[in-house]
């Protein structure tokens, strides 16, 4: 049947996924370094109350960056599985995959000024008019 679901194949698969972030926070140096700025930014999210669509954008942006950092991480396993010795075709692959993560690393830092300079900016004359 369509709707019918087999629990044990689906807790075994989010077994697996648990099992693959595991290994990708433990061997993926950028990997923690994202989830750290992740964390950061999710706490000036709450900090500066967002609006919901902000928040929803901001999460958005994030997942966006931990999930091209996993398919890079992938695509070079991947590639260094099919081809272990150095070959300069699949250098540049995996340059290319790591420029994907580098884009999306940009596109959340510009998303990210564009949502938080307006609260920077009023906490900043907040702190300059109680000032003496």
């Amino acid at each position: 049947m369509f709707l019918e679901i087999n629990f044990k194949k689906l807790v075994n698969s989010f077994k697996f996924a648990v099992s693959g972030i595991k290994i990708i926070f433990q061997e993926e140096q950028t990997f923690r370094i994202e989830i750290l700025i992740a964390i950061l930014v999710i706490i000036a999210m709450f900090y500066f109350n967002l609006l919901p669509f902000e928040k929803a954008i901001i999460f958005i942006m994030i997942f966006l960056v931990l999930a091209a950092e996993l398919t890079n991480s992938l695509l070079e396993r991947v590639l260094d599985v099919i081809h272990p010795s150095f070959n300069l075709q699949i250098k540049k692959i995996k340059d290319i995959s790591s420029a994907i993560v580098l884009f999306s690393c940009f596109a959340a830092l510009i998303v990210g000024i564009l949502i938080f300079l307006p609260y920077l900016h009023n906490a900043r004359y907040i702190l300059d008019s109680i000032r003496p």
